[in-house]
């Protein structure tokens, strides 16, 4: 459609005019794997400031929760960013299913979050050597922009690229495109090299050291049980390893203080300080403890959203009376012709 090749005009408002897509408006909608989901969204100005490894705050409908939600990619032309969600709680699954192209978002909020530095630490900034970024699951397409800005520096980018199994995997062309090496494992066996990608990760040191050459930085973007494991695998070797944080946030500016993780004892901030912080001084097992104190909560919302209880819709029935003098409210996606 027409619609989807012009780039959207940030000075509009969300409501459609001819010829013009709504900022937030979902362009691409498509399923990349088992509840995996990739939008590409209208949002110009976010697109035209994004840096790699930055991050958006979204917030779907006016009545749901901010969830963070890093970059996957960029179509400046286009004025479109790319996120990729996996549905595991309410919020997400109701992105993923209530969602549809043509749909807008809420809100949309960012760049946000330090860009990543493409440099190697401790080495000078004209410095050019070969990094091996090292992607779990979804954290593949976090990745897709910081391997690309790396490969467009004038470093060799050596990716590896794991999941489960091989209908998890995602973004493996698109991280080809721009590594000079891709590195694919599941842990079944089920598709590349069998094992994990901290396996992966050590093989290319030590094939590299045998040969005179060497992986003079690692990223690591997944679970963080998978990166904890990367950091502890690339520590004896020497290798600077940088982490990408995901934590619970609720405002992204540094304000709640949910995304705090302990950096070699200080504090830290994820939204404000990362999300991205040397893995070998980041608390992995503090971090992993705080993320699941919600878990109750987290699973008691998702099932009364599949059960359909009215009281998971409290927050937007109270809202709808206080403000009901103001006049309509923006309709639900659901609701839109």
């Amino acid at each position: 459609m027409q619609l989807h090749r012009e780039a959207c005009n940030p000075d509009r408002h969300h409501y459609s005019r001819k010829g013009r897509c709504r900022v937030f408006e979902i362009l691409v909608k498509r399923s990349l794997g088992e509840n995996v989901t990739l939008f590409e969204v209208a949002a110009p100005r976010v697109a035209r400031r994004h840096r790699a490894g930055q991050f958006v705050m979204v917030r779907p409908h006016a009545h749901s929760e901010r969830i963070p939600l890093t970059i996957a990619d960029v179509d400046r032309g286009r004025g479109s960013i790319t996120l990729v969600v996996q549905a595991v709680g309410k919020t997400t699954f109701e992105m993923t299913e209530a969602f549809s192209e043509r749909d807008a978002f809420s809100n949309v909020a960012g760049p946000l979050g330090n860009p990543t530095h493409i440099a190697v630490p401790g080495k000078p900034e004209d410095f050019r050597g070969t990094v091996a970024c090292v992607a779990g699951g979804i954290g593949a397409a976090p990745m897709l922009p910081i391997a690309r800005a790396f490969r467009d520096a004038g470093h060799e980018v050596v990716t590896i690229l794991g999941a489960r199994r091989k209908d998890l995997l995602v973004f493996e062309d698109r991280l080809a495109s721009v590594s000079s090496e891709l590195l694919v494992c599941t842990d079944d066996g089920s598709y590349g090299q069998k094992g994990f990608v901290t396996d992966a990760l050590k093989g290319a040191i030590e094939s590299r050291r045998a040969r005179g050459a060497d992986i003079d930085l690692a990223i690591a973007i997944g679970p963080p049980l998978m990166m904890k494991f990367c950091s502890k695998t690339t520590q004896p070797y020497g290798v600077p390893t940088l982490v990408s944080l995901n934590t619970i946030m609720v405002d992204g500016t540094g304000m709640c203080g949910g995304c705090r993780v302990m950096v070699e004892g200080v504090a830290r901030y994820v939204c404000v300080d990362g999300p991205e912080f040397d893995g070998h001084r980041v608390d992995f097992d503090g971090m992993m403890r705080r993320q699941a104190m919600y878990r109750p909560e987290e699973a008691a919302s998702l099932e009364r959203y599949r059960e359909n209880d009215p009281s998971c819709h409290l927050q937007p029935a109270v809202a709808a009376a206080v403000s009901e003098s103001e006049g309509p409210t923006e309709p639900k996606p659901a609701e839109r012709p």
